[in-house]
């Protein structure tokens, strides 16, 4: 009976508190049209019989077929009645439980790739110790002043879109810093404010390569660069990752790259830094192949031992470098702010491009987080931050020692908030994260993040947010874990 389907209609859903009660009974016949409960041609009960049926108002019941049948799904025919439209396509009635467990639409194949293979769910970084992730050293208070202060202040020209690659005095502010810190020369037209790393990413990707270019990444890789480049249509070429970083090979140059993907200052997941040697080899090939270069430097700032390192974009003469970083690892993931610095010859395109993509906004945000650095709260947070991760690194180390030895050795531990625990090649690291998990602990399979190769096994783990009395009590326990392994 129609009634009887329309009450339970209306109680689906959980519509009830939010919606008045004609637009609950519109919703409630719309679906029994589009279900095929109602056909085309059928006619529906007076609006009288309606009322005393669904214990409704006549207005109420009058309002929801007056609106169904201005958007086409109702027609009234004088001494006759209100029917179905006769013009609107037959549906096939459905049960409840085909509705249930109708499939949901197809995705592409490129959709489809990117919604199962290399997701952040399964690979990105975590604090491998249980429990929330630790913020406390971020200065809340101070931050949450200075971003009222800018929305107390703001222009109208702040509330608009960001023509100009952002708010100039952050891009000032990062210019400033990548000149003293990172080696990096540029203007500070160069700066390109962006979202993160991953629209970084995906603006070079758009504008420096076409559909079928070929992209060589590190092997293992970042998940995010994978994601980027699959996104825009690229064909991934896996270049393996030794000891001194990227290592291509006379093969590799076959398949000649458009663009160069790297994390030279702390390969990501490995550790490994790039030698100097290799970052020549690596310009070379760029200029060889009219190639670009893109150098993500995610994590510079945070580096415990052995002398600091110049970015690739301080050693590029040709202009063939793109350099990206982000302010998330000092300050808090979810800032989503980021830069890339790009040759003079591309500034105006990237500008034009990144406006036209991606309408960046966020200015009042901007400009508070220029103010937090003009005044030296950045520098301040980020001296915090070093010791705060020194300590977590050095107690992560401490508690890894009984498991080290020649089957089990660490690499990256100098830079970063993260370590890799390499094993050995017959070890299924993948079933030993599992195993961890168990645990209640959280690491990553390192062979997770490889591209082509079946060598490279071990465990990256995250230290990074983790709270360092967490560290001192779990670190023992994934040390025992791992060992038990080897054993």
């Amino acid at each position: 009976m129609l009634s009887e389907f329309l009450v339970t209609e209306m109680a689906r859903g959980g519509d009830a508190d939010r919606l008045p009660l004609h637009r609950q009974l519109y919703e409630a016949l719309r679906r029994a049209v589009l279900d095929g409960q109602l056909s085309a041609g059928d006619r529906l009960p007076s609006s009288r019989e309606l009322t005393q049926d669904l214990g409704l108002s006549r207005n109420t019941v009058v309002a929801a077929l007056n609106q169904l049948a201005v958007e086409g799904y109702l027609v009234s025919r004088v001494g006759s009645g209100t029917f179905v439209n006769d013009e609107l396509p037959r549906a096939k009635a459905r049960s409840k439980a085909h509705r249930a467990h109708a499939p949901v639409a197809q995705l592409s194949r490129r959709g489809t790739a990117l919604s199962t293979t290399f997701c952040a769910t399964q690979l990105e970084i975590q604090p491998f110790t249980p429990g929330p992730a630790d913020f406390s050293a971020f200065p809340v208070a101070l931050w949450q002043r200075l971003q009222n202060k800018h929305w107390r202040m703001t222009y109208p020209d702040m509330l608009d879109y960001s023509y100009s690659g952002g708010h100039a005095p952050l891009r000032r502010a990062v210019a400033q810093y990548l000149r003293m810190f990172r080696s990096v020369p540029l203007d500070i037209d160069q700066v390109i404010i962006t979202s993160g790393t991953q629209q970084s990413l995906e603006l070079c990707a758009q504008l420096l390569a076409d559909h079928g270019d070929t992209v060589w990444l590190e092997d293992p890789a970042y998940w995010g660069a994978v994601k980027a480049f699959m996104a825009t249509g690229l064909h991934l070429h896996a270049v393996p990752v030794d000891e001194h970083g990227m290592a291509p090979r006379t093969a590799d140059e076959q398949r000649a790259p458009r663009l160069i993907y790297t994390t030279p200052s702390h390969q990501y997941p490995t550790g490994a830094v790039m030698s100097l040697t290799r970052r020549q080899q690596l310009l070379s090939i760029a200029e060889a192949h009219k190639a670009w270069i893109l150098e993500d430097d995610y994590d510079s700032e945070f580096r415990f031992s052995g002398p600091p390192l110049s970015s690739l974009a301080g050693l590029d003469h040709s202009e063939r470098v793109l350099y990206m970083g982000s302010f998330s690892k000092v300050l808090y993931p979810g800032l989503k702010l980021g830069y890339l610095v790009v040759p003079k010859r591309l500034v105006d395109a990237f500008k034009q491009a990144h406006y036209d993509l991606n309408r960046p906004g966020q200015m009042p945000l901007q400009a508070a987080l220029a103010e937090f650095i003009e005044l030296g709260h950045f520098a301040s947070a980020l001296r915090r931050a070093r010791q705060g991760y020194a300590q977590r690194r050095q107690s992560l180390l401490e508690a890894l020692q009984p498991c080290l030895g020649p089957s089990a050795q660490i690499s990256g531990a100098e830079q970063g908030l993260h370590l890799c625990l390499r094993l050995p090649v017959h070890v299924d690291d993948t079933a030993l994260v599992q195993r961890i998990a168990g645990l209640g602990l959280t690491v990553r399979a390192l062979s997770a993040y490889c591209l082509e190769r079946t060598d490279a096994k071990g465990v990256v783990i995250g230290y990074g947010y983790a709270p360092l009395v967490q560290i001192a009590r779990f670190g023992p326990v994934l040390a025992r874990a791992i060992a038990a392994e080897l054993a």
